[in-house]
């Protein structure tokens, strides 16, 4: 059983970010995408506080988020990355799984990376994710370089904190087309 030590506020800003996102996108009917809550068992409870800082996964979980897009459906998973690199080990196996049974049953699946040096965000589709995971596995680099991302996919974040992933869904879907 894995367990989860709080670590503060990592990966809030991009999953905030996100939510305000999901919720712009729900207002204007655009699209109706929920945040997966993961499972967890409480061990150990700061009762000052009020808060778990400690717990065992239940199960693992699949990815951050699904739903659907104007009857698309969507699932993906956020990431942050500080450095110009973003290692495999960030993903694990059962996402790829669950995103690559999700596009067989002809839905969306996706990685949204933001990269919090340089402060941007990348889309990236699960057919780009999935060669860089058979890359690693056949023995190659287990690591993205930010050189070899499609600078189609890369967001600008709109507003100050909308993550504008619709419109990368959008290019996603011109290309499948093509």
């Amino acid at each position: 059983m894995a367990t989860w030590n709080s670590r503060g506020l990592r990966g809030s800003t991009l999953e905030e970010m996100i939510n305000r996102t999901n919720e712009h996108y729900q207002e204007r009917r655009l699209a109706l995408i929920q945040k997966i809550p993961t499972p967890i068992t409480p061990v150990k409870m700061d009762k000052e506080h009020r808060q778990i800082t400690l717990a065992y996964f239940e199960k693992r979980s699949t990815v951050d988020y699904i739903g659907a897009a104007q009857g698309i459906p969507i699932c993906f998973d956020a990431k942050e990355c500080v450095s110009d690199t973003f290692p495999l080990q960030n993903v694990h196996e059962h996402q790829v799984r669950f995103m690559e049974a999700f596009e067989r049953q002809e839905g969306i699946a996706f990685l949204i990376i933001y990269y919090s040096e340089r402060n941007e965000l990348y889309y990236m589709r699960f057919s780009e994710l999935l060669k860089f995971w058979k890359r690693a596995g056949a023995g190659g680099r287990k690591s993205i370089r930010y050189e070899e991302l499609d600078p189609r996919f890369f967001m600008k974040l709109e507003h100050g904190y909308l993550v504008p992933y619709l419109d990368a869904v959008n290019v996603d879907l011109e290309l499948r087309e093509a």
